[in-house]
């Protein structure tokens, strides 16, 4: 396709996306479409300005730089732990001994920024820049930019003292926010799912994997204002509180040690547990209706091979093709494009990503562009399993809105979804071909 093509199929996607959720919404006569133009803008305004503002791009490549060497410097403590172990080419023990490790030194950095404020003022800036443009509170705003670097139930521990008192508008910002981003530490792991051992493919992914946190933001913001119009007043003051996790640095350091401890090992749970029941859903697909039926040799015909058997994977491929068509996916790339939005959507991203890092390994999904578009809709944690997390997890600290989070847990897990989706049609439409 030339770029005229790839241009006007995302801006179709876009307007699709934003279309779906306009469908969605509880009350369609009071959007504000200026919020919405705004935010569109915004994201193609950051995106633009990395892909084509070089001191912007070195300046993301920079931060993309210094994800790797965290990377390399987990290496060191896991060397020191497991020993040679850790140099196995086994996928299993990869991920066991080097990329679960990762989670847990990148939660430990990350609490230590967080307690010595220098995350905070990070995240002001990115609040700042949607609140004076967008007009949107200083509370959903600023938690919307903290899902840039923090997880889905740590960025609203940023606004905590307003939680409560939030409108269900307010409420599903924080949710859909989370949703259309990954936190610091799952995000070093899914560089090297894509980057391998390669240096330059890891700065490559994590300069691509920042931007689309970044861009997510103002996506998350206007979807769920399209979703869930603001109608009342709300206040725009900005102000990060001043809590500290941790008594010292010292104790910062430890309590994000186990924090990202409790992150891996359910990573590393779900994983388990989500990889054995695709395989149980599998063996039925393929050997108790694909074979008797004669399905596996007509997908495998019809796929050209892309997939072997009557499976979940081709299901999902199926289902989702028209969505990666939207954002921009070539058509000999759809099926296998359509079951990684699939996997993330009903299983979770973690695993899609894995599929993703396997494919690009073994040669079979090698265009640069399908690869890059897939990356940004992927990297997000929109996915059934993250409804009944927020609902915990932002309910834990805010009691007063755990009905608010109850009835819009699947209006976020929709929300996040679309936003990621048009995350990757911009990126479709900037990138040249």
């Amino acid at each position: 396709m030339d770029t005229l093509t790839h241009v006007l199929r995302g801006l179709l996607g876009l307007a699709a996306f934003v279309g779906l959720a306009v469908l969605l919404s509880e009350n369609r006569r009071a959007i504000n479409w200026r919020v919405v133009a705004i935010g569109l803008a915004l994201q193609f305004i950051f995106a633009g300005l990395v892909i084509y503002a070089p001191p912007v791009r070195y300046a993301v490549e920079a931060v993309g730089n210094f994800f790797v060497k965290l990377l390399a410097f987990t290496g060191e403590g896991t060397k020191f732990l497991f020993g040679s172990l850790v140099d196995s080419n086994k996928h299993g023990v990869v991920f066991g001994l080097s990329i679960l490790p990762s989670i847990i030194f990148f939660s430990a950095f990350t609490s230590a920024l967080y307690y010595l404020g220098v995350l905070q003022k990070i995240v002001y800036g990115f609040a700042w820049v949607m609140t004076k443009t967008m007009k949107l509170s200083g509370a959903e705003t600023l938690s919307a930019s903290a899902n840039v670097f923090l997880g889905q139930t740590e960025a609203p521990l940023l606004i905590k003292p307003y939680l409560n008192t939030m409108t269900r508008s307010e409420i599903l910002c924080v949710m859909v926010g989370g949703m259309a981003t990954v936190a610091g530490a799952v995000l070093i792991a899914y560089i090297s799912f894509l980057g391998g051992n390669d240096p330059a493919q890891q700065v490559i992914f994590a300069t691509h994997l920042i931007t689309k946190s970044v861009i997510s933001a103002p996506a998350a913001l206007i979807i769920a204002k399209i979703l869930v119009p603001q109608t009342e007043k709300v206040e725009t003051a900005l102000e990060v509180p001043r809590d500290r996790i941790g008594a010292n640095l010292l104790d910062a350091i430890c309590l994000g040690t186990t924090d990202g401890i409790k992150l891996a090992v359910n990573v590393g749970g779900m994983l388990i547990v989500f990889t054995a029941l695709v395989a149980l859903v599998n063996y039925v697909l393929s050997g108790w209706i694909g074979d008797p039926l004669g399905l596996n040799t007509w997908v495998a015909n019809v796929t050209g091979g892309a997939f072997k058997t009557f499976s979940l994977e081709f299901l999902l491929g199926m289902l989702f093709a028209p969505v990666a068509w939207l954002m921009g996916i070539s058509n000999d790339a759809l099926l296998q494009s359509g079951s990684l939005l699939g996997t993330r959507t009903v299983l979770n991203e973690f695993v899609a990503f894995i599929q993703l890092g396997d494919l690009k390994a073994a040669g079979a999904y090698n265009d640069p562009r399908n690869l890059m578009i897939m990356t940004y809709a992927l990297c997000g944690f929109a996915n059934i399993v993250s409804i009944g997390i927020q609902i915990g997890g932002i309910g834990a600290i805010a009691p007063a809105q755990r009905e608010n989070l109850a009835k819009l847990g699947v209006k976020a897990f929709l929300g996040g979804s679309i936003a990621c989706f048009m995350a990757a049609a911009i990126a479709g439409i900037l990138v040249p071909v």
